[in-house]
């Protein structure tokens, strides 16, 4: 890694210097990023139309398609495997300069110019990745008759929004990348760096948030899962740039409106794109397995952590040496708003190692001959009390003053959330006293933050307050949903497996379930054998309908849990 990071940091020597002439290179530069980004729109535009059409002389569009298939299958298909996917992220990543070169105004020329130029630098990476070890293009002759045929697991809706939000997410942290390489190259970080790249954080976060989401649901009713996380390698590796980015988004707002946490924001925006490209490796390197894992290639694997290694370990080198250029931003106490925002950031990152370490950890034992898993009670016992002081601190630090505060001013405000965080402490204490302490917490912890979360809309004129006071109420409180909903599941949920026939009855949990019959169903390209099952609880009743389903052409089966 440090031979990748001298070579890039003599490369951003040269990028500064050519950077420095400012307005002669734009009239380059930015006609440069428009086209590239229209150009690979092009290309994934006619990967999407191939397999519309079923374009069998394709080889991506044979192993991963058929006549038979349904239209929104087809489509959905075309990221649906590992080169179709990665075009569309080369896509995601090239507009996205695109749009820098049209729409930022608000830095210099030469900020811009930098900014461009690492974006190039990394679509550079990915053009000889794609063309080299994975390109979507290539022919097949002579073209079968019909196809092999989508994996089952992805004939579903979901496929369509899960895997294109989580690039949209992972590709916005390569902008925040850019920039902040960018405004290293040029010394330039500062308020303007950060007020460019916040948008983009924002749209980031909001796409991860949106497909981890997405992931979660599908997996949930797809594989049966339940639960609220599973804690699979690669689900790991999508929560890594989330929290990565969460952390990212308090810094970059610091940075864009008080002038403080430079080093902070900088620092943030290079490990959420090292964190993207450490789950772009886990998916395709093959090490892993996984539902979720794309590619099985080893090769393709060492294209990839070559591009890691590369780009973040070259980034991290340039910060070494030029971080001591940045001039400090102003400072602030440690009982103040930016304090808070320090200990926020803290506290992500102790789960992101807590999380990184977890997920890669078997990994690195396995090629010294060991066999280890590391499974949800790691995680959980590890990240559970973390999380909860994350909680606390997001209670009151929204309430604090910038720069400076007091805690007497302070306690004023925060009678009703804890109020509310009590009374739903024994409220759950008294639905279920064998819930656990954590669990107990987690719920009052909640309640608390439900209530704090609008707190800072105290005292305003709803109609004149800023949309970034409303994101920041609407996030944590959708927060607070989230707990409530994850401490739930986990101190009262039920399961008891059993084996039924057509009449029995079995009762878990209160619920009363009888098997009233099993029939065939036929759908637009499959077969399934249904299940009937009435569920009732206090005379309300209601039905569930699992499906073991059968995918033909080819023949493939997929078990679907009750909707």
């Amino acid at each position: 890694m440090a031979g990748c990071g001298h070579g890039i940091a003599a490369i951003g020597r040269r990028v500064a210097a050519l950077a420095g002439k400012g307005t002669e290179l734009s009239v380059v530069v930015t006609p440069a990023a428009i086209a590239q980004g229209a150009l690979c729109l092009i290309s994934f535009a006619a990967l999407v139309y191939l397999f519309a059409v079923t374009d069998l002389s394709v080889l991506l569009v044979a192993n991963n398609s058929h006549i038979d298939k349904p239209l929104i299958f087809k489509l959905a298909g075309t990221w649906g495997n590992h080169e179709g996917s990665m075009l569309l992220w080369v896509t995601v990543l090239t507009f996205s300069g695109a749009a820098i070169a049209l729409l930022e105004k608000r830095l210099d020329r030469r900020t811009i110019a930098a900014t461009l130029m690492v974006q190039a630098l990394l679509a550079l990476g990915f053009f000889a990745f794609l063309l080299f070890s994975s390109n979507p293009f290539e022919r097949l002759v002579p073209a079968p008759q019909s196809g092999a045929g989508l994996n089952p697991l992805l004939q579903d809706i979901g496929l369509a929004f899960h895997p294109p939000t989580l690039y949209f997410g992972y590709v916005g942290l390569s902008v925040a990348f850019s920039f902040a390489v960018g405004a290293l190259l040029t010394g330039k970080v500062g308020p303007a760096f950060a007020r460019a790249m916040r948008p983009w954080v924002l749209l980031a976060w909001i796409f991860l948030t949106i497909g981890i989401t997405a992931g979660s649901y599908w997996a949930y009713y797809e594989l049966g899962w339940g639960g609220w996380w599973f804690w699979d390698p690669v689900e790991n590796a999508s929560l890594l740039p989330w929290l990565a980015a969460t952390a990212l988004l308090h810094s970059v707002s610091v940075l864009a409106t008080r002038d403080a946490l430079r080093a902070w924001t900088v620092m943030l925006a290079l490990v959420a794109f090292a964190m993207s490209m450490a789950g772009t490796f886990l998916v395709r390197s093959g090490i892993l397995t996984s539902v979720h894992a794309f590619a099985v290639d080893p090769q393709r694997g060492a294209f990839i952590l070559a591009l890691l290694l590369f780009y973040v370990g070259g980034a991290f080198t340039l910060f070494a040496l030029r971080i001591g250029t940045v001039a400090q931003g102003k400072t602030f106490r440690l009982l103040s708003r930016e304090g808070a925002i320090v200990g926020n950031n803290i506290l992500l990152s102790t789960i992101l190692g807590i999380v990184l370490i977890g997920t890669l950890y078997p990994l690195l034992a396995e090629m010294f001959g060991d066999k280890v898993s590391v499974g949800p009670p790691y995680f959980n016992k590890a990240t559970v009390p973390i999380a909860l002081l994350l909680m606390l601190l997001l209670v009151f630090g929204p309430m604090l003053r910038w720069r400076r505060d007091e805690a007497g001013r302070v306690s004023r405000y925060m009678i009703a959330p804890v109020v509310a965080g009590l009374v739903a402490m024994l409220i759950a204490y008294l639905v279920g006293s064998a819930a656990g302490l954590f669990v107990l917490l987690s719920i009052g912890l909640a309640a608390a933050l439900a209530v704090a979360s609008f707190l800072p809309l105290f005292g305003r004129r709803l109609s004149r307050t800023p949309l970034t006071i409303w994101g920041m109420v609407i996030a944590h409180f959708g927060l607070a949903v989230t707990v409530l909903g994850m401490a739930s599941e986990a101190g009262y949920s039920s399961e008891r497996l059993a084996a039924m026939a057509t009449g029995d009855s079995e009762t878990v949990a209160g619920w009363t379930v009888k098997l009233k019959e099993v029939g065939p169903v036929v759908g637009d390209n499959w077969v399934a054998m249904e299940g009937l099952f009435e569920v009732s609880r206090n005379g309300k009743t209601d039905e569930m309908k699992p499906q073991s389903r059968t995918f033909f052409s080819p023949e493939q089966q997929r078990r679907r849990p009750p909707c």
